[in-house]
């Protein structure tokens, strides 16, 4: 400190003290208070004292100087008295209980949201409360609606009476429905996928059904049924479907190809491949040319609702360059049969391949046996198929012989009409036994490699009266030729399907006719 009362000012950094580039003349007079300032030697003076070599008198002490020392323990005690004291005289911070409303139930909350300010911006135009009041009753039971309407849809396999109880009919009410509609169709012949409209009306309590109302479905595609509750009693209403039954006659020429030409003359997929397949009987399809020309006749229903239906394909006709190949369809004895125009067909019969599988990998006749290792007759055809393929019958008959036999391994024979009989051997599983009726195409087994095989293959033989023949040439011929009444019905409707007017004239017609009644209007 300088002479004369003056004072000069350092800055401390990190190094040492340095200039503070001033200085500041400081005067205490006696009347000043000394608290907490350290005794001056004169009263003229003030004498800077470091901060860690604080004087003994001092009532605040820096706790961060002269750690541990006598004085800064009396500092942190007064620090702590300081500290305890305020926090005694600190007022509670013990929340005040207010009104707090309680939470809204999941039916409220519904409500709540139904009549809240949103629904109203979008044009909602019912509610106005948001909660119920104390004028508001709550309900025991939710009301319910007076009449239900529900539809229920026969599913595949499903069953008419299944299907109702199913949409909640008691079972008193199905049953007097089912015999309502089974007087005027059999439950059985509703198609899958008839969809059931029903009505269910009030009922006293919710511990019994809804009772019936009405119900109506497409029971045929001619027949609608209703049943309607009249008087408390259920009765059946018919409702009869206006249905023309002409057929759909389509022709056109073959061009580039048949099928794809009579796809394009509106001829349905099932339709013309039932044609190729009778014509191929005839003549090869491969061989028609482009001005060859097709003519086919459908049995087609539409009924007045607009729905239509697709049948059986009834005439099939083909201008093959000057041949014209005429077959009608004629069904006798529940067997269909396809006749020319004079009531003459030609039916070829013959053994179904026992396995889906044309590589022959040994014939018919003498071999050398490629295990015995020497030359016997192979009295059956091997087809090669994969382990596990199935195996079907050639035609119907009944199984004479079912199990191991020797080399063959398991071994199935089937005895036929006309002292004929098959054998199917190497089976990895038979599926019949003996004294099963077995039917053309029925699995009977699947193909493996049992007795002396080289692998899975089937191995097919055919016997004519005990002896082996060669199972290709086996094939029947029969001709069929229609006489007296029954020729003479056969004529009369090949005359009138062939006097159908073809589906393009039909659509040049019915346009002609929408534009003439179109020019009246």
């Amino acid at each position: 400190m300088g002479p004369r009362g003056v004072a000069a000012l350092f800055l401390r950094d990190d190094s040492a003290l340095n200039a503070g580039g001033g200085a500041a003349v400081l005067r205490l007079t006696p009347a000043m208070p000394r608290f907490g300032v350290a005794p001056i030697k004169s009263p003229d003076r003030l004498r800077l004292v470091r901060k860690d070599a604080q004087p003994d008198g001092w009532l605040v002490v820096d706790l961060g100087a002269r750690i541990g020392s006598l004085q800064w323990f009396r500092g942190l005690i007064t620090c702590t008295v300081l500290c305890v004291a305020a926090a005694s005289f600190a007022p509670g911070l013990n929340p005040i209980a207010g009104l707090v409303p309680s939470a809204y139930t999941p039916a409220q909350s519904d409500e709540a949201a139904a009549q809240a300010i949103a629904p109203l911006a979008f044009g909602g135009d019912t509610g106005r409360r948001m909660v119920p009041t104390s004028a508001v009753r709550r309900l025991t039971n939710t009301p319910e609606r007076p009449l239900v309407e529900l539809a229920a849809t026969l599913g595949q396999g499903d069953g008419f009476a299944h299907a109702l109880s199913r949409a909640g009919l008691g079972e008193a009410e199905v049953e007097k429905v089912t015999d309502l509609v089974s007087d005027a169709v059999k439950l059985g012949d509703i198609a899958p996928g008839t969809v059931i409209n029903m009505t269910l009306g009030r009922r006293p309590n919710r511990d019994v059904a809804r009772p019936l109302e009405q119900l109506a479905f497409r029971a045929k595609f001619d027949l609608r049924l209703a049943v309607h509750r009249v008087a408390g009693a259920l009765t059946l209403v018919r409702q009869p479907i206006a249905v023309d039954d002409t057929p759909l006659r389509i022709e056109g020429r073959v061009g580039s190809g048949l099928y794809l030409a009579a796809r394009a003359a509106g001829a349905p997929a099932k339709a013309v491949e039932a044609y190729i397949k009778t014509l191929n009987q005839r003549v090869p399809i491969g061989s028609l040319g482009a001005d060859d020309r097709f003519d086919l006749i459908v049995a087609h229903r539409r009924a007045a609702t607009g729905e239509t239906e697709v049948g059986n394909l009834l005439l099939a006709r083909l201008q093959h360059g000057r041949r014209d190949i005429e077959m009608m369809r004629w069904v006798e004895d529940g067997k269909a049969q396809w006749l020319d125009q004079n009531g003459t067909g030609e039916q070829r019969t013959g053994m179904h391949v026992p396995v889906d599988s044309t590589r022959v990998t040994s014939k018919f006749g003498m071999r050398r046996h490629p295990l015995l290792g020497y030359s016997r007759m192979h009295k059956g055809i091997d087809f090669g198929a994969p382990y596990g393929a199935p195996i079907m019958a050639a035609t119907d008959g009944v199984v004479s012989f079912a199990g191991w036999h020797g080399g063959h391994g398991r071994y199935v024979m089937v005895k036929h009409n006309g002292n004929l009989t098959t054998a199917y051997a190497h089976m990895s599983r038979m599926l019949v036994r003996v004294g099963v009726r077995v039917s053309a195409g029925q699995v009977i087994g699947y193909v493996g490699s049992t007795g002396l095989s080289t692998g899975p293959h089937l191995h097919y033989e055919v016997y004519r009266n005990g002896v082996a023949i060669n199972p290709r040439s086996l094939r029947f011929a029969s001709v069929m030729q229609l006489a007296g009444s029954e020729l003479t019905r056969f004529k009369a409707k090949f005359a009138d399907l062939l006097s159908l007017r073809p589906f393009s004239e039909t659509r040049q017609a019915q346009a002609s006719t929408s534009a003439k009644s179109g020019k009246k209007a």
